[in-house]
């Protein structure tokens, strides 16, 4: 849980659509933060915009939090450009 003593970080990553920005939450949403970690994420988005909080109670914990977010978000956003611009309007994968 997040305590007023946590060390946060608030991300905010624009998209060139609203589908870019859907593609990329249900992408990085199930990278769930290991329980020993002692870091907790919350993911959503709105619009073109991916929103990212991260907590923790040490500096370490949270920059390698952070940095794992950083290297899955650039190889999903290295995915998205070697495979073009989605075909459907939809995300129906589940």
């Amino acid at each position: 849980m997040a305590d007023a003593n946590n060390l946060k970080i608030d991300i905010e990553v624009p998209f060139p659509s609203e589908r870019f920005a859907e593609i990329a939450y249900h992408v990085l949403r199930v990278e769930k933060e290991p329980k020993r970690s002692g870091v907790t994420k919350e993911i959503t988005y709105h619009k073109n915009i991916l929103h990212v909080k991260f907590s923790a109670q040490l500096a370490r914990q949270l920059r390698v939090a952070v940095s794992s977010f950083f290297d899955n978000l650039n190889l999903m956003s290295e995915t998205i450009e070697f495979a073009g611009d989605p075909v459907s309007s939809t995300y129906s994968h589940f």
